[in-house]
């Protein structure tokens, strides 16, 4: 059994060398607003749901980019709109959101 049943990973990285970064997009912002919708709810915790920063994982330019475990499902997540999408409908019902899909 896996310690969470959703590991939700946001990239907060923000590259200097001129190439889009998902840091400049406002992605900390956006797992913040993740992290506590996700504790109002009741889904976090052990067994549940748990969101986290993550470093580069390399699709910037998609950004900003989500994935979720244990599924390895990437998203790219731009608003308070989409992370509520994403908490209704992937976390809460276990159903894929297609247009957040990258």
């Amino acid at each position: 059994m896996n310690y969470y049943r959703y590991h939700v990973f946001f990239c907060t990285n923000a590259r200097d060398d001129g190439r889009p970064s998902c840091g400049e997009r406002c992605s900390a912002e956006l797992r913040d607003y993740a992290k506590s919708r996700v504790k109002a709810l009741g889904l976090a915790g052990q067994g549940r749901v748990r969101i986290n920063m993550a470093g580069c994982l390399d699709r910037c330019e998609e950004g900003p980019t989500v994935v979720v475990y244990p599924e390895g499902t990437w998203y790219r997540i731009a608003s308070r709109e989409d992370v509520d999408e994403l908490i209704r409908e992937h976390l809460q019902n276990g159903r894929f959101v297609d247009r957040l899909m990258i």
